[in-house]
């Protein structure tokens, strides 16, 4: 009996823990929104220079929600949208300069600026919305 309250006060408390973390996550990447773009390489900072809203997808293959947005989003960027998938994987220096923290997180940038920041899947009602 004493081991299944131990057990039970052990899961709640991880469960606390993982809300306390995306709780503060979330804070954090508000807290992005209204402040400059970092400064990117090539077609990446060419696009934010540009000032349209562009619409970056940080995702990681392994990812499971990832996995149903990136070909929804791979979509839009052929279509020849201002939208960039960007691999954490293969670019982590560019998450890096937009402090990425998890995967999928969408960032809209317009006139230079952070204007949004979305943690986890987005539907694609929303993803055009944010760049039309």
């Amino acid at each position: 009996m004493n081991i299944l309250i131990i057990l039970g006060a052990v899961l709640g408390g991880f469960i606390v823990l993982l809300f306390a973390l995306r709780i503060w996550m979330a804070i954090k990447m508000q807290k992005m929104q209204g402040k400059p773009a970092p400064e990117l390489p090539g077609r990446l900072g060419k696009a934010v220079r540009k000032g349209t809203p562009t619409l970056f997808y940080f995702y990681s293959p392994s990812c499971g929600a990832c996995k149903a947005m990136t070909p929804v989003v791979q979509k839009m960027a052929k279509k020849g949208k201002s939208v960039f998938p960007v691999d954490i994987s293969r670019d982590m220096d560019t998450a890096r300069k937009f402090s990425v923290m998890a995967t999928p997180t969408t960032i809209l940038v317009s006139e230079g600026k952070v204007q949004q920041v979305f943690i986890g899947p987005q539907p694609e009602t929303e993803l055009v919305r944010m760049i039309a």
